[in-house]
């Protein structure tokens, strides 16, 4: 077998260093084998089995389900992100992603399934736009090899099967990286502008976020353009417009609407979007602060580890997305080596440097924040390191098959460093699959030793073996990362997966804040089986009685086992899907029964306001945001989140409240159980509190029936733990 017809190699593809096929320097036209369709679609297949195996039995973000829920209930709710029909507060976050999905709510019915349809396409939609674009540079082989190791990796698969926005993120910015590769392949505005517009896009759904690859893009382009300098400078120049334009659109509508006809945005100082983007969602994010947490690692290490260098291999993130940036980071050097007699303009190495400088960009970043800093937040990583070990990995097969010298051994070196690392990340799980690691290890030896031993081999049965030993080599690097990635479809990983921060595989972190930096699986803070936010108000995980028996708001099927969009089976009212963290500022007893929350009291409580509701717009005011999603997911009502989902957010003042109660708006607020700003007494806290207590009247239980053994023994519970809350009813003439 010759290297023209060797199938790792693109037909049409020459090797890196070689002169362009053409006058232009363009590419010849594809010619994939006939392997290379079928192959990706099997990996889609894959994938959709990855992301939808029993998907009505996982627990997603009550947080932002409550406003996907509300955005089908109300256009305005639907524009700001909010997270009540009402219209009192946003989500923390813009609302792009929310769109999306609460578009399909309003389509096909309020449910699981059809909140996350958008995300599945989205997950999808990643797959095919990076094979393609590695394929274009690298050739088939690479880039089946990059869509596997993107559908494989297990943080995610993880966040695909949940409704945080970040997977519509990822396929934003990775449209916005193709779209500007093909710019600078064929010297074109409009792929420009289109990859700007993906990227502004991609900051309407997480903000700063969906800028971190954008100087490896402009890097790029600025480099490896066939355009004058200045053409080059008018295009960009365009393309600033553009980005510009896409990004700050929605926060420029929303300061055109007066402060008083607005929702109040969700992790701001002042109410404001600007202040979103440059606080808590912006600089905050890397420096903390802004609510996101001390710096020195405070933020950032309740979820994810301390900052540092080295944070992606620790504990808590290592299985969820390390398993190949050893071999992302030899391929990604070995690659450029390799072209470093390419033409300026050679597509191989811009796509190189545009991968590679995602990869370390985004590494970085997420390494050394100090503000709060989930698991998840490393899919993003994903496409360059798939990308990098699709491309990379061919370029250093090209050459352990060539027996070029010592660039030969950079292959089998960079595979033998892949398995070691695997087991030692499979070893972290002691308990879990304890045959797995023995079998990598055994077989990334063998495959290692084929590798040296039949290198350089050219045809016959020599060939043949080295293809095997290849084979070998890749099934054991990716067979760790399988079986993390199975584990929230397939049950395997002990139930350890939550909607507020999902992971993949077994627990292998340390406690909060210590040298695993947190539990995975969003376990982090639990006491007593309860999440800080504590459970909901009506805590029993029923569906929303808005709805025909066993439906969800909006008349959709519930999820089977009970499933609301908002809540694992099985979890009552704490969950995965409406958590918080200790170290946010939500403080404990989010719901209406403090930190209990599951008895048949709460449900009684939910049952008496909703009949003394009396007209008023919402429901209830409760501390956070976590509380309140559960609630309105639970009554299908809207319900105020006072203080945000950190519990600092200053959206409720006493005078605010006033006027909702004189209006009639609202009638019934919660106080107590350690919400709030800060999730402790500060003047706004203590001037509402006051207040309430001297003009409200305290619901009794008797009122509701709340007087059973059951009840009885969930508020010593609540006692025990500092967590009791009472609720009162204030009417018009209540205000003075």
């Amino acid at each position: 077998m010759t290297a023209a017809t060797d199938p790792l190699t693109h037909p049409t593809v020459s090797p890196a260093w070689a002169p362009p096929a053409s006058a232009t320097g363009a590419p010849p036209p594809d010619r994939a084998p006939r392997w290379s369709l079928p192959a990706l679609l099997a990996i889609l297949v894959l994938e959709a089995v990855l992301c939808c195996w029993n998907l009505s039995g996982s627990s997603l973000n009550s947080f932002y389900s409550a406003a996907v829920y509300s955005g089908t209930k109300s256009w305005e709710a639907w524009f700001f992100g909010s997270l009540d029909a009402g219209n009192f507060i946003t989500v923390d976050k813009p609302p792009l992603a929310l769109m999306a999905m609460g578009l399909s709510c309003r389509l096909l019915g309020f449910g699981t399934w059809q909140m996350m349809l958008p995300q599945i396409a989205a997950a999808l939609g990643t797959i095919w736009i990076l094979h393609a674009c590695v394929k274009r540079a690298f050739g088939p082989a690479a880039a089946a090899l990059a869509a596997l190791v993107l559908a494989l990796t297990p943080i995610t698969v993880a966040i695909d099967r949940d409704n945080n926005p970040d997977t519509i993120l990822v396929l934003l910015m990775v449209g916005g990286a193709a779209l500007a590769l093909r710019a600078t392949r064929e010297d074109r505005l409009l792929p420009l502008l289109g990859s700007a517009v993906c990227f502004g896009l991609a900051f309407n759904a997480k903000m700063l976020q969906g800028y971190i690859a954008l100087p490896a893009v402009l890097a790029v382009y600025l480099y490896a353009s066939r355009a004058g300098w200045r053409r080059r400078a008018v295009h960009l120049a365009l393309a600033a417009v553009a980005l510009a334009v896409s990004s700050f659109w929605w926060a420029a509508a929303v300061s055109l609407v007066p402060a008083d006809d607005r929702p109040y945005i969700g992790g701001s100082t002042d109410g404001s979007a600007w202040d979103l983007i440059m606080g808590y969602n912006g600089l905050g994010r890397v420096l903390g602060g802004e609510g996101n947490g001390g710096g020195g690692g405070g933020g950032g290490g309740t979820f994810a580890g301390t900052a540092g260098i080295g944070r992606m291999f620790n504990d808590v993130l290592g299985g969820q997305i390390s398993w190949l940036i050893p071999f992302a980071g030899i391929a990604l050097v070995g690659g450029l080596v390799r072209c470093g007699r390419a033409a300026r303009t050679d597509t191989t190495r811009a796509a190189l440097v545009l991968w590679g400088g995602w990869l370390v960009l985004h590494y970085l970043t997420f390494a050394l924040a100090e503000g709060t800093m989930h698991p998840y937040y490393t899919t993003a990583l994903a496409p360059g390191v798939a990308a990098l070990c699709g491309g990379g990995g061919v370029l250093l097969w090209r050459a352990l098959r060539d027996g070029d010298g010592r660039w030969s051994w950079v292959l089998p070196a960079g595979l033998a460093v892949t398995g070691v690392w695997a087991v030692v990340l499979l070893r972290r799980a002691t308990d879990w699959n304890p045959w797995l690691w023995p079998a990598v290890g055994v077989l990334t030896v063998l495959a290692v030793a084929g590798l040296c031993v039949l290198r350089s081999a050219r045809s016959g049965l020599r060939m043949r073996l080295l293809g095997a030993a290849l084979a070998a080599a890749v099934v054991a690097a990716l067979a760790g990362p399988t079986a993390y990635a199975a584990s929230p479809a397939f049950g395997s990983a002990g139930g350890m997966m939550g909607g507020t921060n999902p992971t993949a595989g077994p627990s292998t972190g340390g406690g909060m804040g210590g040298p695993g930096g947190g539990t995975p699986g969003g376990r982090q803070g639990r006491v007593d089986g309860e999440f800080p936010g504590g459970g909901p108000l009506g805590g029993d995980g029923a569906p929303p009685r808005g709805g025909a028996g066993g439906e969800l708001p909006g008349g959709a099927p519930e999820g089977q086992n009970g499933t609301t969009p908002g809540g694992a089976p099985g979890e009552t009212g704490s969950g995965a899907g409406g958590g918080t963290s200790s170290g946010m500022g939500a403080g404990r007893g989010g719901g209406m029964g403090g930190d209990g929350g599951t008895d048949g009291a709460d449900s009684a409580l939910t049952s008496y306001l909703e009949k003394h509701q009396d007209g008023a717009t919402w429901l209830i005011a409760v501390s956070d945001s976590q509380s309140a999603g559960r609630l309105i997911l639970s009554t299908g009502k809207p319900v105020i989140s006072m203080f945000g989902f950190t519990g600092s957010d200053n959206a409720m003042t006493l005078a605010r409240l006033k006027e909702l109660v004189r209006d009639g708006e609202l009638h019934y607020i919660r106080l107590g159980g350690g919400g709030g700003p800060g999730g402790g007494n500060n003047s706004l806290l203590t001037e509402i509190t006051a207040w309430v207590q001297k003009n409200g009247t305290a619901v009794k239980e008797s009122a509701y029936g709340g007087t059973s053994a059951s009840s009885a023994a969930a508020q010593a519970s609540s006692a025990a733990q500092g967590s009791g809350s009472t609720v009162y009813r204030l009417d018009p003439s209540d205000v003075s």
